[in-house]
């Protein structure tokens, strides 16, 4: 009997102009447009394998081994019905030979290689991975955007995570939302050199979840009203421009702009939201000096911060300037465990003491304890979902997790 599987993996996605706030909680529709940077996989990912089978009782999902439970009119139930009726619709009800996949319960096993609800967006590159490897073993001729379409109805940010490089969330206007879907601003070969290094402050599940978060911001931030209508659209023309031209001076100002405001916008809530702390301010400093010191010797910054929903921080920087700003965190935050060096900045002897760029005023941090930031992750702007050999695959024989 022939089995019906399918393995694709999807990367994690950090947003420079962030989403914040529904129109549409059922759709997840965005009160405003969104951008990101697509995270390669080599070193973040989520991994999915999807089989069908006419002898499963029903739809089940395992995520890292533990069997969640997929409600009726919940997020999982909705992706993998939106995914079965395109099936029915567009292959199905066209050749008549096809497998009636569409009526056959399907098992999930989804596997994060990195911490689940801290921050680093595990729901993005999940939900995407869930689409893409539905996609792929319902053997649809969906793009990339009208899969999106979908991916969005799971998590918001998801929608990103369908493509590479440089990706924009249209925010759309159409009450079906069959608008709001992620565009490609710039493939991943357009600008290679873009770098990044998260900084895991923690690794805990945060306190206050980012659905309800954003909708006590909706309801009650004043502010959030100005960024909608007055903020957000000119900085995603702003940041479109910058990603275009390679300017990541541009990039940069507005991208670290935008983090600023949305932790404005988060404690402009009744009652505040508080998703950095002492750690995370710390990092910022870091960098506001380190750039200050750029741009008085050459007149533009060399690193950008980012804070989604947490105290993680993402810096971007050309990759030129990761050996230093790497040397920069470990100095103020030592690390328990070697750094990870991936792309082979320091070569055999590792992350030394170095010292600072000349002109940094050390005084601007204290230095933290061991353990503060728990660990570094190196990566780079990375490609968009794969699909998987059968070898990769995470279901046995029997249909359950291996």
């Amino acid at each position: 009997m022939a089995i019906y599987q399918a393995t694709a993996s999807a990367p994690v996605n950090i947003a420079c102009i962030k989403y914040w706030g529904k129109r549409d909680t059922k759709l997840i529709l965005p009160t405003n447009s969104s951008l990101s940077v697509t995270l390669d996989q080599d070193h973040l990912r989520s991994t999915t394998t999807a089989r069908a089978d006419p002898s499963f009782e029903r739809d089940r999902l395992w995520l890292n081994g533990t069997e969640e439970e997929i409600k009726d009119v919940g997020r999982l139930a909705t992706c993998i019905k939106e995914m079965k009726r395109i099936r029915r619709e567009v292959v199905e009800a066209k050749d008549p030979q096809a497998p009636k996949l569409s009526t056959f319960p399907v098992h999930i096993a989804s596997h994060n290689n990195f911490p689940t609800a801290a921050g680093l967006a595990s729901s993005a590159s999940g939900f995407a991975a869930l689409v893409s490897a539905l996609a792929a073993l319902y053997e649809l001729p969906s793009s990339p955007s009208e899969l999106s379409v979908i991916a969005r109805q799971g998590s918001g940010s998801a929608c990103r995570s369908l493509f590479g490089g440089f990706v924009a969330w249209e925010m759309g206007s159409a009450a079906d939302g069959h608008d709001s879907l992620a565009v490609e601003v710039a493939p991943q070969s357009h600008w290679p050199e873009m770098h990044a290094l998260i900084c895991v402050v923690s690794d805990d599940k945060k306190g206050t979840s980012s659905t309800s978060g954003m909708q006590r911001t909706v309801e009650t931030s004043a502010l959030l009203q100005h960024r909608i209508k007055e903020v957000v659209p000119a900085r995603m023309a702003e940041i479109t421009a910058a990603i275009k031209a390679r300017d990541f001076d541009a990039f940069a100002r507005v991208t670290m702009a935008d983090s600023n405001q949305f932790h404005a916008v988060a404690l402009d809530t009744e009652p505040p939201i508080f998703y950095m702390n002492d750690v995370s301010r710390a990092i910022i400093a870091l960098v506001v000096e380190y750039n200050r010191v750029a741009l008085e010797k050459t007149g533009k910054r060399k690193a950008a911060y980012t804070f989604d929903a947490g105290p993680n921080a993402v810096i971007y920087a050309p990759a030129e300037n990761m050996r230093e700003i790497v040397s920069l965190i470990v100095r103020y935050f030592p690390q328990k465990d070697a750094f990870k060096d991936v792309f082979g900045l320091f070569g055999v002897a590792g992350v030394g003491e170095g010292g600072l760029v000349e002109g940094f005023d050390e005084r601007v941090a204290k230095r933290f304890e061991t353990g503060a930031v728990k660990g570094l992750i190196h990566t780079r702007v990375g490609d968009g979902p794969r699909r998987l050999a059968a070898e990769e695959a995470l279901l046995g024989g029997d249909g359950k997790p291996l």
